[in-house]
This record gives structure tokens, sequence and C-alpha cells, in this order.
């Protein structure tokens, strides 16, 4: 059995991204958690602090029911200020990702690419990196980059960081299901088609991956580092 841990921006991106893997790993015995740093919604009123903390208590609501639909056995919330990741202290998000990693001691961490348009799931993916390096008694052994509808597709500027460019795929066929199912809890995050952040918009995408690949359905992965111990460590 494998420890996983997901480690995403906001509610939504841990199944857009990883959810059929997900419910995958969850099917092969593996014990998967999520950490999700940002509180979501806020960003979407002129003033966080005019937000609906109404609207952001259900959609962590639909997020624990989300988990559910694929398996995660806890998610956890961390409350970073929604797309607002680069007003924050990387050091503060990095030692929550810390924690985790002291917390759970996985071996596997998904978390978002880059190169993403996203400055939140930027900000992650570096956090991760820091948080995850290998020093200490005790090393990540995989890390994955997942792509995110609606984040990384749409940067198009690639001066700083190269397009998303896949290297591995996780065939998803028999769990696909599950991944719709987990996102249709997600009412305020889902658009309508051709919005890439729609459930015609995740099928189309899971077919592209799956085709590459030799396979129905698939989610891709940018293999960040992985570290193959000695015999018997």
């Amino acid at each position: 059995m494998k420890t996983v841990l997901v480690v995403a921006a906001h509610p939504d991106d841990e199944i857009l991204g990883v959810g059929g893997t997900v419910a995958r790993h969850v099917a092969e015995g593996d014990e998967v958690y999520a950490v999700i740093l940002g509180e979501g919604q806020t960003s979407r009123s002129d003033h966080r602090e005019n937000a609906d903390q109404g609207l952001v208590e259900e959609l962590h609501k639909n997020t624990l029911e989300s988990a559910a639909a694929v398996g995660f056995r806890e998610v956890f919330f961390a409350y970073f200020p929604d797309n607002r990741f680069d007003s924050v202290d990387l050091l503060d998000i990095v030692k929550t990702i810390e924690q985790m990693i002291r917390k759970l001691k996985p071996q596997i961490i998904y978390t978002h690419y880059s190169g993403d348009l996203n400055v939140d799931h930027q900000c992650t993916a570096r956090a991760v990196l820091t948080a995850a390096r290998p020093i200490g008694a005790y090393c990540v052994e995989e890390i994955y980059a997942f792509e995110t509808l609606s984040s990384t597709e749409w940067n198009f500027d690639y001066s700083a960081q190269p397009a998303f460019c896949p290297n591995v795929f996780v065939d998803i066929t028999d769990y696909y299901n599950k991944k719709e199912q987990a996102m249709e809890c997600y009412v305020s995050e889902l658009c309508s088609f051709p919005h890439p952040r729609s459930m015609t918009g995740m099928d189309v995408l899971s077919r592209t991956r799956g085709m590459a690949a030799g396979m129905e359905r698939a989610e891709a992965f940018m293999l960040i580092r992985k570290s193959i111990k000695r015999a018997g460590e």
C-alpha cells in the first residue's frame, strides 16, 4: 500500500487534474489524501472581505461530497486567499505543505504544473517542490504535475515556461465514471461547453490523452522527480 497526497490550489482542481487516478489508486489499495490550499470563491467578489462566506462553506461541502465519490481518505483545507497566493509569503504555503508531508509521509505527490496561467497554481507548484526537497529523514519518492482545465491550456506565454508536455499517462477508463460523479458535485465551478471547465471539456481531454497512449481514456502527467532507493530500503 502507498500513501498518496494531492496538493491542489482550489476546490475542484483535485478532480479536474487527478480525479480518475485517485479513484484508481484507491481501488488498488492505496490511501489518498488531499490538501486544498485556497479557500475558493472569494476572488469572485470585488473585495475578499465582502465575499459570501455561505458560498465558501457550500463549496467546501461540495469538496467533501466530491472526495467521497473518488475515495479520498481525508481532505484538509488551508484557507489561503483565493487567486491571491502571490500576496502571501511563499514560506507560509511551504510550511503548510511541509506539515502535511511530515504527518502523512506520502510516497507520491500530485500537484499543479508550474507553467499554468493561474498564479495560485504557479505558487503551489513552487511550494511543493520546496516543501518536498530531498533532505532530512524522509524523502517523497515521486512527484507528478497534472494539468488543470481552464488554466494549463490557456497559458500561451512560453517565454518563461514551456507548454505542458506529459510523459506519464494513467489509464482511467474504468474510473472515469467516478471522476464524472465527483465533478458533478461542484455545481458552482462547472461551466457550459465550449468552456474547458465543463463536463464535455473533461470528456474530450480524457479521450485526447487516452488516444496519445493507446487507451480509451487517460489522465496525463509530467514526471517532476522520481527517486529509486537501494534495494531493501
